[in-house]
């Protein structure tokens, strides 16, 4: 066997050892975040929300920080979303506050009938109804980055269409809030609570006649495929939220704080809005094109069958809830025009 030179030898030692003591210096310049949320893989909201706030984070920070997304409620189920983020499972949770039962009880003053008639509308009222202070509170175990709403949540049936409140009667209705739940309850029907992921196979196998959901919904979880009857009449707009994990917050230099700090409120808000508003015209045109029946309720609110209903809805949950609700609700109403544009 031929010798290697010591010279040689020596040099190529001096080799592997620079290579084995310089990889980890670049692994310790790098943090990794952990994003989970609950919309499918690969979808839009997936895409363009997600993996694009993600990108933009890793390109902002020069690659010191790295972005890892986990859809599909593969890191944290979407009840625990939100406290995934507190505990720090997920550096960052995003999911529905309503997933959550009477956490955000504030929060989800927003979500009441009228108060919103776009994604866009719905997510800066919202925004700036946090950043005002109304119900920070609510989030002071995290950090949120922004948050946003669905768009208005109408009524989607399989074998029949809805035109006054009364065809709700004996109907088992996928419910996406408590507060529309009491509402088909006081209306004779069913209120069936499950995250959103699994009401395709629930209205595949009969388990439910219908739901309440917003057009980029109906698309995201493919239920066009299954509801062919849609009432468009607003029993809500669904709040969302990106939060993050305070301690994963603290435990960045303030540089990177920044690039998080830039990456948050409301320029965020409005660019999950447009992802949403776009997907919510995908949705319905689908819809459309499908050949499937429609009834659209103008002015719900002032509807002589509906508006009733709407408007004992709204009383209800802010006699319920109490406290400071009643000026969060004014607050918000009066954010709609300025949010509208």
């Amino acid at each position: 066997m031929n010798k290697i030179p010591t010279h040689l030898a020596k040099a190529t030692l001096f080799g592997v050892l620079a290579v084995s003591f310089a990889a980890p210096a670049v692994e310790a310049n790098t943090t990794t975040l952990r994003v989970a949320h609950v919309w499918p893989g690969g979808s839009m909201i997936d895409r363009e929300l997600f993996q694009a706030w993600a990108e933009s984070v890793e390109e902002a920070s020069d690659g010191q920080l790295k972005v890892e997304v986990f859809p599909s409620q593969t890191l944290a189920k979407s009840a625990q979303t939100y406290e995934s983020a507190v505990s720090g499972i997920a550096d960052i949770g995003a999911s529905a506050q309503g997933y959550t039962a009477g956490r955000f009880p504030l929060t989800q003053v927003v979500e009441l009938p009228g108060v919103s008639s776009s994604a866009r509308q719905g997510a800066c009222i919202l925004q700036s109804l946090y950043d005002q202070g109304y119900f920070e509170q609510e989030y002071a175990d995290t950090r949120p980055l922004f948050l946003f709403t669905t768009g208005p949540g109408y009524l989607h049936t399989k074998d029949q269409l809805i035109e006054t409140p009364a065809d709700l009667e004996g109907l088992r209705l996928r419910r996406p809030t408590p507060v529309v739940g009491d509402m088909f309850e006081r209306l004779g029907a069913q209120a069936v609570g499950m995250p959103a992921p699994d009401v395709f196979t629930s209205m595949q196998r009969g388990v439910v006649d219908g739901l309440s959901f917003n057009w980029e919904g109906m698309k995201t979880f493919r239920l066009n495929e299954l509801a062919q009857y849609h009432t468009e009449v607003p029993l809500y707009d669904l709040s969302l939220f990106a939060t993050m994990s305070q301690r994963s917050y603290d435990s960045l230099p303030t540089d990177l704080q920044q690039v998080i700090d830039d990456h948050s409120g409301l320029k965020w808000s409005l660019r999950a809005a447009e992802v949403y508003d776009e997907m919510i015209r995908q949705g319905r045109e689908e819809a459309v094109e499908a050949g499937h029946e429609f009834v659209v309720i103008e002015d719900a609110l002032e509807d002589p069958e509906w508006g009733p209903v709407l408007q004992q809805t709204i009383d209800d949950y802010l006699e319920d809830i109490g406290g400071s609700a009643n000026d969060i609700y004014k607050a918000a109403m009066d954010l709609q025009q300025s949010c509208a544009a």
